[in-house]
C-alpha cells in the first residue's frame, strides 16, 4: 500500500519548486537538479506530484493563483487605478523572472494543450470574471489581452517609455467604455 501524501509537505514543495522555476525556467528543468534545489529527491517529488509534468501543471498554476491575488489586492475599488496599479506592479523589474515563466508556462501549455488543459482553462477566464462586473466581458477581455500583450513586449524589447505610454492610453479608452 502507498504511502499517503503528506499535504503540508506537498505544499512547501510545491511552493519551493515555484521559486526555482521562476528562477530557472521551465524549458530545461529535470527533476534531479530540481529535487537537489529542494534539498529532496526525484521520487519525493514524484510521489506528491506523480509526473514531471503533474508537477509543471501545479507550478503553472501556483503562478497563476499568484498573479491573480496580487492583481486582485491591486485593484480594490475602482478597476482602472487597479489596472494601472497592477501595471506598476507586473512590469517592475524585479518581476520580471515571475513574467518570463508565466510567458513560457502559457507557450508550453499551448504547445501541449492536453496536458495542460486545467491552466489554459483558467487562464483567461479566472481573469474575465476578477474584472466582469464592473466590467462586461468585450471591455474586460480587451484589458486582460492588452496588458499581457504589454507586458511581452516589455519583456521582449525592454521599451519602457513606449510600452508605459501604451498602457497609460489604455485606462482613458476602458473608462469610457
Amino acid at each position: 500500500m502507498p504511502r499517503p501524501v503528506d499535504h503540508a509537505r506537498r505544499q512547501e514543495l510545491l511552493d519551493e519548486a515555484v521559486e526555482y522555476v521562476i528562477r530557472n525556467g521551465v524549458a530545461d528543468l529535470s527533476l534531479r537538479p530540481l529535487a537537489d534545489a529542494l534539498d529532496t529527491q526525484a521520487p519525493v517529488l514524484l510521489h506528491h506530484f506523480g509526473t514531471k509534468e503533474e508537477l509543471l501543471v501545479h507550478i503553472l498554476n501556483g503562478v497563476r493563483d499568484r498573479l491573480r491575488s496580487i492583481a486582485r489586492d491591486a485593484r480594490a475599488g475602482d478597476p482602472w487605478s487597479g489596472l494601472e496599479a497592477v501595471w506598476d506592479w507586473v512590469s517592475a523589474p524585479e518581476h520580471d523572472p515571475f513574467f518570463r515563466l508565466f510567458f513560457e508556462g502559457y507557450a508550453l501549455a499551448l504547445r501541449r494543450p492536453d496536458l495542460y488543459a486545467g491552466f489554459l482553462d483558467t487562464v483567461v477566464q479566472d481573469w474575465l470574471d476578477d474584472l466582469s462586473p464592473p466590467l462586461d466581458e468585450a471591455s474586460a477581455t480587451l484589458a486582460v489581452a492588452a496588458t499581457r500583450g504589454l507586458l511581452l513586449d516589455l519583456l521582449a524589447t525592454g521599451q519602457r517609455e513606449r510600452v508605459d505610454a501604451a498602457m497609460a492610453r489604455l485606462s482613458p479608452l476602458m473608462k469610457a467604455r
